[in-house]
């Protein structure tokens, strides 16, 4: 099994609707991320939009519909295209939900997964499949939740479990983890500090809408806030800096204000370098790859 080369720096979520927009930007983002399931066997002039893209910037594939989770066979011709995209546009890496979305059909959602020792079992065993398929390692991502059905295990003790056992990477959402701390009332800062910062493919960060003082929900469609910033320079600290990636879904701001963001990034990935210089003395810290 081999490994793509990676990225670094600050990146962006591709959408259609931004396919314009982005035509004209050089270094304000360093890699952009899409959805394989919106783009195979996409032609015409949103295909050569792509391939302009692909040609331009290293590109990151982050999934929705694998269903790592889920209780039916794996999509192995959804496997079949990925593997096909991931080698036609060069991605560096290609990340999932720990979750599921399908049982005899899609259910367009993403449900949480019993946190269980069987279900560490289960979901590795077909994080293995997957891995073992496309000849490179899989990321997966921390997911929000809203529930926890048959819980036997914490959640940080579920997906450190899941990430031993698969031996896979790790997508880090940020903004999940500070949804999830409000939501099921535990420590963001010590969920964070036990996770194994070795396995950090890349990060993601975004906004999310507040339902009540007690419920978050992660939307993707709103800023990121003062505390979901803190977490990722926090996240940093522990463990070096990390690609990470800026996802907003709906509600987009004019372009300027959506690059502003991912500037932030860009600031805070720098000045996490600094600290880390000025710690070390003459030792040379770099971007995490």
């Amino acid at each position: 099994m081999t490994k793509p080369y990676s990225v670094t720096g600050a990146g962006l979520g591709l959408r259609r609707s931004l396919l314009e927009a982005l035509s004209g930007v050089d270094d304000s983002v360093d890699f952009m991320e899409v959805a394989p399931e919106n783009w195979i066997n996409v032609g015409g002039r949103f295909g050569r939009q792509l391939r302009e893209y692909t040609e331009r910037y290293p590109l990151l594939c982050h999934g929705l519909s694998l269903s790592i989770a889920g209780p039916t066979e794996l999509d192995w011709e959804l496997l079949k295209n990925i593997k096909r995209f991931i080698r036609e546009h060069q991605v560096r890496c290609y990340s999932e939900h720990l979750s599921y979305c399908s049982d005899d059909g899609h259910l367009y959602d993403l449900l949480p997964i019993p946190f269980t020792g069987d279900s560490v079992k289960y979901v590795a065993k077909r994080i293995r499949q997957v891995q073992d398929f496309l000849e490179q390692p899989l990321a997966i991502e921390n997911v929000s939740y809203y529930a926890a059905p048959q819980q036997e295990l914490s959640e940080i003790d579920f997906i450190c479990a899941v990430l031993e056992e698969a031996d896979c990477e790790l997508l880090l959402d940020v903004n999940n983890i500070y949804v999830n701390s409000i939501n099921h009332g535990y420590d963001a800062e010590d969920f964070l500090a036990a996770l194994p910062g070795d396995r950090i493919a890349y990060g993601h960060i975004a906004g999310h809408f507040v339902e009540a003082e007690d419920l978050l929900v992660d939307t993707h469609g709103a800023d990121v806030i003062d505390p979901v910033w803190h977490l990722l320079d926090s996240a940093y600290q522990r463990f070096g800096v990390f690609p990470t990636l800026l996802e907003r879904d709906f509600n987009l701001p004019p372009l300027n204000e959506l690059l502003a963001e991912v500037a932030t990034i860009k600031t805070r990935q720098s000045a996490a370098i600094a600290v880390a210089n000025k710690v070390l003395g003459s030792q040379k810290f770099e971007l995490q790859v």
